[in-house]
């Protein structure tokens, strides 16, 4: 049967106020960073650079975010409404995108926020630890750096101590142990797997093709 998808829809501003909303969104954890406003040239260069642009309206001008803390938000992908009026940014965020230094303009108390945006803290974790191994000069006391000077086998030598641990308290049924360990496993995790160029994507992907594989979905629970 033949599909017919629809027609590409171009952005439409407010025909009094010129603008359009902008929402933008992390590409990586799916949370909601902030809500902006666009207008016809702001839009454009969203487009043109990659990053996202403003229309500022108490500075009356264009606003690229970022021009200032360097927190600028990275264009991944875009989405227009059903209306044409509103469009949806997908963003790899260089920092905190709200002024008061949070991840979102939406922050929430701990106990509120959505379990999605607690595993997206992983990806948060992956790029902090990213930055650690491409700019030790910035933080050069930090515990991860110490771990990227040292290399890949210490690195891994550290893993496999925490799992010992972890199945240690595991097999113990010391739960609150057992969280810990768990936490060190996984911070430990990531770096290796930042120390070695793999992402933690990938690996969510190789999950994912197993998942879909009949023969190896036992391997994920199905």
């Amino acid at each position: 049967m033949e599909t017919h998808l629809p027609a590409p829809v171009s952005l439409r501003f407010d025909s009094a106020t010129g603008l359009a909303p902008a929402v933008i969104q992390d590409a990586d954890t799916g949370q909601v960073l902030m809500l902006g406003y666009l207008n016809e040239e702001a839009w454009a260069r969203t487009q043109a650079d990659g990053r996202v642009t403003f229309f500022s309206r108490s500075k009356n001008r264009l606003w690229t975010k970022g021009e200032t803390s360097g927190n600028f938000l990275t264009v991944v992908s875009s989405h227009i409404d059903c209306d044409a009026d509103t469009v949806l940014i997908r963003v790899i965020p260089a920092g905190p995108t709200c002024h008061r230094g949070t991840t979102s303009c939406f922050e929430q108390p701990q106990q509120l926020q959505a379990p999605a945006a607690s595993i997206g803290f992983l990806v948060e974790l992956e790029r902090l630890v990213s930055e650690r191994k491409h700019f030790p000069e910035r933080t050069p006391d930090s515990y991860t750096v110490q771990l990227f000077q040292k290399g890949i086998a210490k690195i891994a030598q550290k893993v496999g101590e925490e799992a010992v641990e972890t199945v240690i308290d595991a097999v113990a049924g010391n739960h609150e142990g057992l969280k810990g360990e768990v936490a060190d496993l996984l911070y430990h995790l990531v770096v290796l797997l930042v120390g070695t160029g793999v992402s933690f994507s990938e690996v969510l992907e190789v999950l994912q093709q197993r998942h879909r594989t009949p023969s190896t979905r036992h391997l994920t629970g199905k």
